[in-house]
């Protein structure tokens, strides 16, 4: 039987897309520095380019149009531990966060995110437990300096922290400053992997443009990050369906996707996970598993 019109597009559009990925990664071969070497990710008609010298330094760092691909939507919809209970705000106190981990231990959340002054305190009262302390880090504008960055994640660790959650330098990006970005990302990356943590880059979505955020996946996927996550929930706009759709096309299933700012109804929540959301920050986690079970 011969094939439809629509079958023979498909096979059409695979076919150019493998030629284009493998002419470009040829280009890129032969533009590695000498003694280096280069990484190329794609996707969503992106790719990401970054060369490396011998000593592991960024040497050149673009962004060109290219090719696609996609993942898998996690199937596991144990809502309660796809939840980091979520406690953000500049006046919380001690007794709050202690209602927040009391909650947690109830409820059996993924983790607790908390400012970083209050991880020791959330290591103590969840110990012997297994949620998880989060912290967020160049919390909310991204725009400390890399070695802070890395001293505040250190110290969160020595605390207790098992997860980072860091805001990228939102200028730096903006400004296409594309290999200081990655080198602050594998950095952490690093400093986190040595310790047992997971790091969750904040891209804060709402000020990036389409191509700006395929961008920023891709870099962090690079870099080895192990989520990309929408907001740190200060910003101009929340999570979105569209935006954790985009973001597990481009990394999926290789690293996660973090949905977070104006989750609070069981609706949005579900909806972020057939997006393709692995994690959701929210503060109204308690009210979203009871609303799961009413």
């Amino acid at each position: 039987m011969n094939p439809d019109v629509k079958t023979v597009e498909q096979l059409i559009e695979i076919i150019t897309r493998e030629v284009l990925i493998a002419m470009a990664e040829g280009q890129q071969r032969a533009a590695v520095p000498e003694d280096g070497q280069c990484k190329l990710n794609c996707a969503e008609g992106l790719c990401v380019r970054t060369c490396f010298d011998r000593t592991g330094k960024v040497v050149d760092a673009g962004a060109e149009r290219l090719s696609s691909s996609i993942g898998v939507i996690p199937q596991d919809t144990n809502l309660a531990k796809m939840i980091d209970h979520t406690l953000l705000k500049p006046d919380a106190t001690p007794d709050q966060i202690a209602q927040l981990c009391f909650e947690a231990r109830k409820y059996q959340f993924a983790s607790v995110c908390v400012n970083p002054t209050w991880v020791k305190l959330c290591a103590q009262l969840l110990e012997g437990s297994p949620v998880k302390v989060c912290t967020v880090i160049g919390f909310p504008l991204g725009a400390t300096p890399s070695e802070v960055k890395v001293f505040e994640t250190e110290k969160a660790m020595d605390q207790g922290a098992t997860e980072i959650d860091m805001v990228i330098n939102i200028g730096a990006f903006k400004g296409q400053v594309y290999g200081q970005v990655y080198n602050e990302v594998i950095t952490l990356a690093q400093v986190c992997h040595n310790r047992n943590a997971l790091l969750k880059v904040i891209l804060e979505m709402a000020f990036l443009t389409k191509r700006e955020k395929i961008i920023g996946c891709l870099i962090c996927k690079a870099a080895g990050a192990d989520f990309v996550k929408t907001s740190t929930g200060y910003g101009p706009a929340g999570a979105t369906v569209e935006d954790v759709e985009l973001m597990y096309r481009v990394v999926g299933p290789d690293i996660k996707v973090k949905a977070a700012g104006g989750i609070r109804k069981l609706e949005t929540a579900l909806a972020m996970v057939r997006a393709g959301a692995s994690r959701l920050g929210a503060s109204a986690g308690v009210q979203i598993v009871q609303e799961a079970v009413a």
